[in-house]
């Protein structure tokens, strides 16, 4: 199990609403692949998904803000290792 958290998408920002996601809960995913939509102040950004596997859950929802280094999405790439719960 991997978890993606919000990169720092440049400029100094230090966090980024979520404007749509691309994937749902147990849809599979690929390297490289759309997964969501944020919006910074300064711009829209897609963002891909830095590994392969499934969707095991989001970790935020549409319209909301979250900070840069935030889990936003948690997937099952086959590997078993389930990570420590990150506080919200």
């Amino acid at each position: 199990m991997k978890q993606f958290k919000l990169p720092d998408v440049g400029e100094g920002l230090t966090e980024a609403e979520i404007v749509r996601w691309h994937v749902k809960a147990g849809d599979p995913v690929k390297v490289n692949q759309i997964i969501v939509e944020i919006e910074t102040a300064k711009a829209v950004v897609e963002l891909p998904c830095p590994f392969e596997g499934v969707v095991a859950a989001l970790m935020a929802d549409e319209g909301e803000t979250v900070d840069v280094g935030r889990p936003i999405i948690s997937v099952d790439d086959g590997t078993g290792t389930d990570p420590a719960p990150v506080p919200a």
